[in-house]
């Protein structure tokens, strides 16, 4: 089953992805065999209890506790499923690693329709951020005055990871409730206004073609457009990609992805080069 649904998924190249696989290699599994087993039932039923055969009602009904041993059976296998993989999952998704595991964290700010990322610099520490200092030309409001983000590299629409290093990313949105989506990576998240979610995961796999990081959810007219791309580097291409992009003094450049001409009724999208501070 894992080997058949693989042909319609996109490549795994996560440390987490072989265990969500195979969890929904199960789940798919357990569907077919309940739709057999009660197709085949009620195929029977209507043969069994067709009118012709039985033109009056009977009122005891079927006497027989096979249909309850049934139901107890597949009660057992979801709790199984529940209790044995999915609740287990779920703990190690919500638990981020600790900083002895030496992650790479990352700021990912949503909005129509631009993924803003920013990356603490050398230091390893985030520049301040205050909402009223949000511009066009600083989307996430960085503080100029706050010498910790005076190293920031900030992003847009690109999202540049070290394999074998752990991810942690705290995603918010500035506006309406987006998805971030890295099918490579068997990551989907929403972005809620108000809301910082830490998502963690460990790519396993260098490279760059085709790794796109999507917005499942529909967030307005430009939602078509919303999309990224990702890199995966070893540690010396991410390390002269870090220092290729560090800013000079006081001026932090934005690298982004091409983005395609607005559609009408859109708003314009912004300048590739980006003033943080």
């Amino acid at each position: 089953m894992e080997k058949f649904l693989a042909q319609y998924m996109p490549p795994d190249y996560s440390a987490h992805g072989p265990a969500l696989d195979q969890l929904n290699a199960m789940v798919h599994w357990l569907m077919l065999i309940l739709f057999v087993i009660w197709g085949a039932y009620f195929l029977f039923v209507l043969r069994r209890f067709r009118a012709s055969q039985h033109p009056k009602a009977s009122y005891t009904g079927v006497k027989s506790h096979v249909s309850s041993y049934g139901e107890i059976a597949v009660a057992v296998v979801e709790v199984i499923l529940l209790v044995g993989f999915s609740i287990p999952m779920w703990s190690r998704w919500t638990t981020v690693p600790d900083r002895g595991k030496n992650p790479l964290e990352v700021r990912v700010v949503a909005e129509q329709f631009a993924w803003n990322i920013q990356y603490p610099g050398a230091d390893g520490i985030f520049g301040r951020r205050d909402i009223k200092l949000v511009t066009s030309s600083n989307p996430l409001g960085l503080d100029p005055s706050d010498p910790r983000g005076k190293d920031d590299v900030v992003t847009l629409n690109q999202l540049h990871m070290q394999v074998g290093r752990p991810m942690l990313i705290h995603l918010s949105s500035k506006d309406v409730i987006h998805s971030f989506f890295l099918p490579y990576m068997r990551v989907k998240q929403d972005a809620i206004p108000g809301i910082e979610v830490a998502i963690h995961f460990t790519p396993v796999k260098e490279g760059e073609k085709d790794f796109e990081i999507a917005c499942a959810q529909l967030c307005g007219l430009g939602h078509y457009r919303m999309r990224g791309q990702y890199a995966v580097h070893n540690k010396a291409g991410f390390d002269r990609w870090l220092a290729e992009n560090a800013p000079q003094k006081t001026t932090a450049v934005a690298v982004t992805a091409p983005v395609p001409a607005p559609a009408a009724g859109t708003s314009p999208a912004r300048s590739s080069i980006q003033p943080v501070s």
